[in-house]
Order: C-alpha cells, then structure tokens, then sequence
C-alpha cells in the first residue's frame, strides 16, 4: 500500500473479528512504533502489548471511552525516566503520539483496524490503567490503542480543509 492510501484509508475502527492478531503483525507494529521521531532521541516510550483477556476487561473500564471489545490492546506510555529534563519533560506526549499514529497507520498497512483511546490527561483513567498494568509513578499511560482484523469498514476518506491551511509569503 502507498503512503497516500494508508493514511487516507486510516479510520478508527471500534468493531473487530475475534480473529487474533499475529505475533509477525504485532512484530510490525512494534518496529513501526519505534521508528517515529523522538526529541533529541531520549525515546520515553514504553508498549504494553496486551493479549490477556482479564487485562483486556480492566482496560475496557479504565475510562468512558475505552470500551471496545477487540484481540488485542497496547498501551503506549511514557517513561519519565527517559523524558528530556524539567520544563522539556511533556515532549513524551509528542514522542509518544508519533508512536501512536506510526501504529496506526502500519495497522492499516497490514489489513488491521485499529482505534487511538486518549488516557492522558484523565487521572482516573490514568490510575486504572496503571493499576491494571502495574506501572511505576514514572510511567504515564497517554493512550489505549486497540488492534483486529476489522468487523467494519469505514470508508476512505479525505479530510482536508483549505481554510484551515495559512500559507506566509
């Protein structure tokens, strides 16, 4: 697939296939993941790959968003141990956020579907994730993605806005 149709054919999909994700795609997502930009390369992230069908059920509660019955979920979170220093500390949202969508985007590469469930900044959230991960007070969950082989189909899409784009000469 060309770059152009993935990230035009990149759609949250919220219903799957109890058909499992293979150990080869999730491989693939994870070298995705880590080949997104980092600031000044600290990469803060950290990927919970989740199979468990009890984790998955304490992630489905952790926030009112996070309901979705799918194979498999990761949790992308950032490690402040590894964040750039003081004041430059929240660039692991972006560190991470690139991660999150280089995930996505491969998910569809592969044929899979997936959807992006924010937890950071919800502190509850936060804190039933954490719980059910066993995360350190360093480690900040800032999403749930969740990963199948899609039960739906959301149609290719361009979103783009010319209004919204403000070209300085």
């Amino acid at each position: 697939m060309e770059l152009k149709e993935a990230l035009l054919k990149r759609r949250s999909v919220r219903k799957f296939t109890d058909e499992a994700v293979s150990d080869e795609d999730i491989n693939e997502l994870m070298h995705a993941a880590m080949s997104g930009p980092s600031a000044c390369n600290c990469r803060p992230w950290e990927f919970y790959v989740v199979k468990n069908a009890d984790t998955l059920k304490l992630l489905k509660g952790a926030s009112h968003y996070s309901g979705i019955e799918a194979p498999l979920a990761i949790v992308v979170a950032g490690n402040l141990s590894r964040a750039l220093p003081l004041q430059l500390s929240p660039f692991w949202i972006q560190d991470c956020s690139a991660a999150t969508e280089n995930i996505l985007l491969r998910a569809t590469d592969l044929g899979l579907g997936a959807v992006w469930c924010g937890i950071h900044p919800q502190k509850r959230a936060e804190k039933k994730v954490s719980e059910a991960l066993r995360l350190s007070a360093k480690q900040i969950p800032l999403n749930i993605i969740y990963v199948g082989h899609p039960a739906e189909f959301p149609e290719m899409r361009d979103q783009y806005k010319e209004e919204y784009v403000h070209v300085i000469e």
